[in-house]
């Protein structure tokens, strides 16, 4: 009879630690957890655009609707080598790219040097348009794209790497579901962000995936080259070559046991 209530006093104890590890643990996997507190109301609403810094890679257009081949003189163009074909020459250009200097400006044919950095893509656009709108008779048109937006993903996640965005436009939950989320193992209270501003000041920001706050950060949506790091646990960290959790439950049962023994003993 002993031995049978000491059994049932150890599976009850280990009972009451499963259960307690297991909802401790589960609170801290679950994104955006208080939703339902979060005031809608109170958040203004507004369209996210990336700004261009130094070092970016630019696809700028002008346009004159009315003669293509006066928009040429517009744009950045590297003509192709002439190529025999029969007995016709045959020579069609190719719009070059503009890499912004890190001065942050562009060096735009007829136009001359104009600093973007700091602006979005929609400000650069107006900017250029209202330096080239007097030289057409028609009305030109003016684009501005960026060629390389790429953020990068690292650490506790499942596909870690390097993703272009090819409408520069991503927050923090896309960019970690390109890298196929974070492991059970990453901490979403602890997600760094490591930007670079157009001034090459660097900081690291940390925002906490529970939190549904997280919509109304400036960090929800990224910037271009800006590095997300997940932050692995404790357990990860210390049992990395073994298992994230296969020393603790070694230790936890090996105290268990002693505990056990002891109020058996004490008890009996």
């Amino acid at each position: 009879m002993k031995k049978t209530g000491f059994g049932k006093l150890l599976f009850l104890m280990l009972l009451v630690i499963s259960l307690a590890t297991s909802c401790t643990s589960y609170k801290k996997v679950p994104y955006l957890q208080n939703s339902r507190e979060l005031d809608y109301g109170a958040v203004e609403a507004q369209l996210f655009e990336p700004k261009i810094q130094p070092q970016d890679l630019l696809n700028i257009v002008v346009v004159n609707p009315l003669d293509m081949t006066a928009s040429m003189a517009y744009n950045l163009v590297m003509p192709s080598d002439a190529t025999e074909r029969g007995a016709y020459l045959t020579s069609q250009p190719t719009l070059q790219n503009y890499i912004v200097a890190n001065d942050g400006t562009v060096n735009i044919p007829n136009v001359g040097v104009v600093k973007i950095a700091g602006l979005t893509i929609s400000e650069a656009e107006k900017l250029i348009f209202s330096k080239v709108q007097d030289t057409f008779e028609a009305v030109p048109s003016v684009t501005v794209r960026f060629v390389n937006f790429k953020i990068s993903v690292l650490g506790e996640v499942n596909a870690p790497g390097s993703f272009n965005i090819k409408n520069g436009k991503v927050n923090i939950f896309e960019a970690l579901a390109l890298a196929r989320d974070l492991t059970i193992y990453g901490l979403r209270d602890n997600v760094k962000i490591i930007r670079e501003s157009e001034t090459g000041e660097k900081a690291i920001h940390e925002v906490n995936l529970n939190d549904a706050n997280i919509l109304t950060s400036p960090y929800f949506y990224l910037q271009q080259n800006d590095v997300v790091y997940v932050t692995p646990n404790e357990s990860k960290a210390k049992n990395s070559d073994i298992g994230s959790s296969t020393s603790l439950w070694f230790s936890a049962t090996s105290i268990l046991i002693s505990l056990t023994s002891l109020l058996y003993n004490i008890l009996k």
